[in-house]
Formats: structure tokens, C-alpha cells, sequence
């Protein structure tokens, strides 16, 4: 799930003068934080020499400067086959990772463009996201070596699907909190209703737990709107390749749809899906069955998920908390209208 409303962290004010001595990009004129992201920070760069990304990779799960190397090289050669991606700028030293302070840096062109969601699309421009994506799988399919696979792509995933039982006890844990934070608020009041009602659907569907994931290739991991940019009516980027990796490539195309189309009230623009899902599965020679066998699989990811709630209770973190009440809707919703939701995607 993207967070496109959470506001980043406190800058961290990056060793700039330390930083472009390792390029050839100039000199300092004006940074300034982007106001969107969470596990990475990002600033608007401007030097005597243009203006620029600069990427700060703070999160410990894929900060580690050799595999953001790995991932820099896939965007170069996606880039040649006509991808539309930002890749980074080498530095001095031919590498594309600046490391000042034990920090690991990126340095992109800047690209000027708009996220744009599912709301703002046509259902013609909704196909064109679903060929792109398809497209994105087809060709990592060609620039990605086979020996950096971790299974074959046509083993089937080995991640469980979650099990009830566990999910249950997080529902028990949940309600606990909620019913110890004080004062109760309208957050706490919905968080309970949705914690009940959802253990009520899983009670309902426990028979329904998935086996495990279906074929499996390379994906970009984390596509969202926050990680496209338009430049008018077209795709200008794809960024934040920091999730890149081997998992089934057809959940990828379902959550994506999820992310885009959902409407505030919780529900799927389902016209704009099939446009979109025919487009995918042409590009990425998907087949219907694969797409059903994806949507069962993220409909009970999404019914057995509670990371917004977790993060407010257990963590104290609320920036995410403006994304519930949609997507606790959504599972309500999807539940209620499995079979046309599969239609859109398999048809």
C-alpha cells in the first residue's frame, strides 16, 4: 500500500558539499525536502549544473549500497528497452551510490511531472497503465539474469497465506488497545467497528484461506501511484525501484489495481479495472486463471491485514491513518462483490 498522505519524517539535512564532490553535477543552489515518502527521504535538488533527485536511503530492509547498485543497473537496461524510468547518475567514481557519514545516497535527474490516480484516468488511460505494467514484467523478464532469480519462474511462490487463527489474535490484541486508549476519539470508533466486523467475515470465510502464490517473477514491488509520474497525459517515470525482486507477478498487478482504482468510500471503479486487466494480461501474457488466482490471493491478504491499526496502536505512529477508512472499506466491499471483482480482472 502506498502512504500518499503521510508526510516524511524530519528532514535530515544531507552533506551536500560532501555529496557533489562525488559528482560532476555542480554546485549547491537550493534543496528542499519532497513531501512525499516514508521508508526513503527525498530532495529537490537544484545545482549551477541542473536540477535533480536526490535520493536518501534510509531504510534498513534495502539500504545496503551493493543492492541499490544491483537495482540502478536493472533501470539502466529497462531504459533501453523503453521503460520510462529515471535511472541514477554515475558518479565520479563510476558508481551510482554515494555513501558520506555510513548514509547511502542516490543522485536522479529530476523529472517534471504528477501522480495521478485512478480517479484522473480515463478508462483508455486506465488500459495504458495496465500494458505498462505489463510491460515493466515482460521486460524485466529479459534484463533481469536468471541466476539472480531465487526459484524458477514457474515455481509457485512459497509465502503462506495468513492463517485465521493469527489473524484473530491481532483482532484480540487490536480491540484491547482500543478499548484502553483514552480519551476514545472517532478514529478509535471505527478502528472497533471494522476490528468486529472484520473478525465477523473471517469467521464466515475461514474455509476460503488460499493455498500458496501462483508463478512467479520479477516485479517492481511497490507500484503506486506516488511511484508514477505523469507528464501530461502520458507516463513520464517509473520510481522507486527499492522493492525490485522475484514474487507472483500477477498479485503485483491486482494490489496495484487496488491502490488505483479504490474510490474514498471504499468501493473498486470496475469499468477502469477491466480496461486495465485485459491491457496487463495482453502485455504480460497473463492468463485469466492466473488473475483470478491473484485476486483470491490478495482479497484475503487485504482481509487479514491490520498494518494501519498496528501502527497507531502498537506503534504511535498515525500517519498512515487517513488511508483506513478506505481501505478498511475496501475489504468489506470486496468480500461482498468477490465474483464481479474477478470478472473485471479475468474477463
Amino acid at each position: 500500500m502506498p502512504r500518499p498522505c503521510v508526510p516524511p519524517p524530519a528532514p535530515h539535512a544531507p552533506p551536500l558539499r560532501a555529496l557533489l564532490s562525488q559528482y560532476a553535477a555542480g554546485s549547491a543552489l537550493a534543496c528542499e525536502p519532497v513531501d512525499q515518502g516514508l521508508l526513503n527521504r527525498g530532495y529537490r535538488l537544484c545545482t549551477t549544473r541542473g536540477r535533480y533527485f536526490l535520493k536518501h536511503h534510509f531504510d534498513p530492509d534495502t539500504a545496503d549500497p551493493d543492492a541499490i547498485e544491483r537495482r540502478h543497473r536493472a533501470t539502466w537496461r529497462l531504459a533501453e528497452l523503453g521503460v520510462p524510468v529515471a535511472p541514477p547518475l554515475a558518479g565520479r567514481d563510476g558508481r551510482t551510490v554515494a555513501v558520506v557519514g555510513g548514509h547511502a545516497y542516490a543522485l536522479h535527474p529530476w523529472i517534471d511531472g504528477r501522480h495521478r490516480d485512478g480517479g484522473q484516468l480515463t478508462r483508455g488511460e486506465s488500459a495504458r497503465l495496465g500494458a505498462l505494467l505489463g510491460a515493466v514484467h515482460a521486460c524485466l523478464e529479459r534484463v533481469m539474469p536468471p541466476k539472480g532469480r531465487t526459484r524458477p519462474a514457474t515455481s509457485p511462490h512459497p509465502v503462506e497465506s495468513a492463517d485465521p487463527a493469527d489473524t484473530f489474535a491481532v483482532i484480540d490484541d487490536l480491540l484491547a488497545r482500543v478499548r484502553r486508549h483514552h480519551p476514545s476519539d472517532a478514529f478509535d470508533d471505527l478502528a472497533r467497528h471494522r476490528l468486529l466486523e472484520r473478525r465477523a467475515l473471517l469467521e464466515l470465510h475461514a474455509g476460503r484461506r488460499p493455498p500458496r502464490g501462483g508463478p512467479v517473477g520479477w516485479v517492481h514491488g511497490d507500484f503506486h501511484p506516488f511511484n508514477l509520474l505523469y507528464r501530461d497525459d502520458a507516463p513520464a517515470a517509473i520510481v522507486d525501484w527499492d522493492r525490485l525482486g522475484v514474487q507472483p507477478r500477477a498479485e503485483e498487478a491486482v494490489r496495484a489495481a487496488a491502490i488505483f482504482f479504490v474510490r474514498p468510500c471504499g468501493t473498486l471503479d470496475l469499468p477502469k479495472v477491466r480496461s486495465y486487466a485485459r491491457a496487463y494480461r495482453r502485455a504480460a501474457g497473463a492468463t485469466p486463471s492466473e488473475l483470478a488466482a491473484a485476486v483470491h490471493r490478495v482479497w484475503w491478504e487485504r482481509l487479514n491485514d491490520f498494518w494501519m491499526l498496528r501502527w497507531h496502536y502498537e506503534r504511535g505512529d498515525t500517519r498512515a491513518d487517513c488511508q483506513f477508512p478506505a481501505a478498511s472499506a475496501l475489504a468489506v466491499w470486496w468480500t461482498r462483490e468477490y465474483d464481479a471483482v474477478c470478472d473485471a480482472f479475468a474477463e
